[in-house]
């Protein structure tokens, strides 16, 4: 799409003294996020703000919070030059895109072996940032919609060239970008990216981005994620979406695994519920616990972890690593797929599904907020029981003696926050008056205490 034009604002220099008395100064950037944010003061519209992760989210939940609009990060990574990192020979970001400067790779001398490697870096720094942003909140639909986005400033313009794109794949139908400081050939450098480009300070000569800033510490992930999360309890974000009731089919490898989603409006949190053996997402028992944990304002999630010809080997039934890759298969569906991920995750285990549950909690960066077990068998993941440092209840009933026992000593080898709850006079299938209420209970005050 051609652009429709540039707005450069020229304001007044402020001065001090040093090696470069023109150094335009802003204290920090809330303090530059706060100055660009009355500059955009007449934007309105559909209108997203977008912040260039680590620096440029400060700046973008200034511009967030002003114009009462949704805050998301748009995530990409400069491509450095080996002998000169801070040099951009281009840029990498989500939706596999690829921008690249040849004038820079030539006058470099960089080797296709090379740039392969510094690809490869930045790729896996990318995806770390993906899992790390995302789980704060899913990323917000830019169909049909203007992503404005903001950096802490503009170098070389290959990282923001990369987000333009990456915005335009999500169907952002206008592209604005937006910085505080920027060279003066800036808007000529991106004439083909953006829809309009806004710069408050176009400073000649240009120093780097660093030298307008009295504070330009380095952004932490944590910070990210706090401004985020801010952004969602500031009422800057999406309305609460519409509840959602459907039939879905979860990818996994060379099956296709049928199961049913259910989000009511304004959920806190979603629940994959996990089956034992011999059951499937048909289990009476979960189905009435997924129905309570809805009334407490919680997603569910039921899917069968086999297929129907599968379910017929009992070696399937017992693989427990063959079904938590199958259940970490539907955690990454729900996230990508449709969005969730702005819910914090929980597994409501039952049986050996309860093993199924903490065998995937288990896995570095999973991403669970809490795990319920329901009379289950822990001990199928023994193994792994010290690596689960989620938040994690186990509930027995009283007279399933056995089932008790196990449960008693997977407590001691759990890591991180757990307790046992024992419901009295209740069996193994707490089939008994009440008994499965008291489990709903357990389990809608335990998600509650964590996926928030």
């Amino acid at each position: 799409m051609a652009p429709s034009g540039f707005s450069l604002d020229m304001r007044p220099r402020r001065r001090v003294g040093g090696s470069d008395p023109d150094a335009v100064v802003f204290a920090d950037r809330r303090d530059a996020g706060r100055q660009l944010a009355r500059r955009l003061s007449g934007f309105d519209g559909d209108l997203v703000v977008l912040g260039l992760p680590r620096g440029g989210v400060p700046v973008a939940f200034e511009v967030a919070r002003a114009l009462a609009r949704p805050l998301d990060v748009i995530l990409v990574r400069k491509l450095g030059v080996p002998s000169q990192p801070e040099l951009a020979m281009g840029a990498i970001g989500e939706h596999d895109t690829r921008v690249l400067n040849d004038d820079v790779i030539r006058m470099a001398a960089v080797s296709s072996a090379q740039l392969g490697e510094v690809e490869r870096r930045e790729w896996a720094e990318l995806e770390r940032r993906s899992q790390r942003f995302r789980a704060a909140r899913s990323r917000v639909d830019l169909k049909g919609r203007t992503a404005l986005i903001v950096d802490d400033g503009m170098a070389t313009g290959s990282t923001a060239k990369a987000a333009c794109l990456v915005a335009r794949q999500h169907g952002a139908s206008r592209i604005v970008l937006a910085v505080p400081v920027a060279p003066a050939d800036a808007a000529s450098r991106l004439v083909d990216s953006v829809d309009e480009f806004i710069a408050l300070e176009t400073p000649t000569p240009f120093y780097g981005v660093g030298r307008f800033y009295r504070d330009f510490g380095q952004t932490s992930d944590d910070e990210v994620v706090s401004l985020l999360v801010e952004s969602l309890q500031s009422g800057t974000d999406e309305p609460d979406p519409d509840p959602l009731s459907a039939d879905v089919i979860i990818e996994c490898g060379s099956v296709d695994l049928p199961g049913h989603l259910e989000v009511p409006a304004g959920a806190t949190g979603l629940v994959i519920f996990v089956h034992g053996s011999g059951s499937s997402r048909h289990s009476p028992r979960n189905q009435e616990v997924a129905r309570r944990l809805r009334e407490h304002g919680l997603g569910t999630l039921l899917f069968d972890l086999l297929t129907d010809r599968e379910a017929t080997d009992r070696d399937n039934v017992f693989n427990i690593e063959l079904l938590a890759e199958r259940l970490r298969a539907a955690t990454e569906w729900v996230t990508t797929q449709l969005g969730s991920a702005a819910l914090p995750l929980g597994y409501f285990g039952a049986s050996t599904g309860a093993g199924v549950a903490l065998w995937a909690a288990a896995e570095p960066g999973a991403g669970i907020a809490a795990v319920v077990s329901r009379g289950g068998r822990p001990d199928l993941a023994r193994s792994r029981l010290g690596q689960v440092t989620t938040p994690t209840r186990l509930i027995v009933g009283g007279d399933d003696e056995i089932v008790v026992g196990v449960n008693r000593e997977a407590l001691t080898g759990l890591g991180g926050n757990r307790d046992l709850r024992i419901v009295p006079g209740a069996t193994h299938l707490f089939e008994e008056p009440g008994a499965l209420e008291q489990v709903a209970g357990l389990a809608a005050e335990w998600f509650g205490l964590h996926l928030i």
